[in-house]
């Protein structure tokens, strides 16, 4: 068996700064990446203090979206193969929102059997 993987070109880049913003405004997080695979995956993951991160939603080129039944009306994101981009948008922030948001970037991996 043999397993394909290409990780050692692939990253993502996110802003280092915080982002400070008001309750009930919008806010953008940015997430670039890069990767030489065509099918990439993006996650979103949300830190709280001394929590572990939680899955938030994904997006993918050539998949359906997922996003958790709790975020789905507030947490938008969109996957720009062009731009190679994936910024996250949350709506109508609330104080619960204040955390540490991580994106990440996987792809299927071929198995060659």
């Amino acid at each position: 068996m043999e397993v394909t993987s290409m990780a050692q070109k692939d990253n993502v880049l996110q802003p280092k700064a915080d982002v400070t913003a008001t309750e009930g405004e919008a806010v953008t997080l940015g997430c670039e990446y890069n990767t030489s695979r065509t099918d990439p995956y993006l996650y979103w993951y949300k830190q709280d203090v001394n929590d572990r991160p939680r899955f938030i939603l994904s997006r993918s080129t050539f998949s359906l979206e997922k996003t958790e039944d709790g975020v789905k009306s507030r947490f938008k994101s969109r996957l720009n193969s062009t731009l190679r981009s994936v910024p996250l948008t949350i709506e109508e922030l609330q104080p619960s929102d204040s955390a540490v948001y991580y994106c990440a970037l996987n792809f299927l991996q071929k198995v060659i059997l």
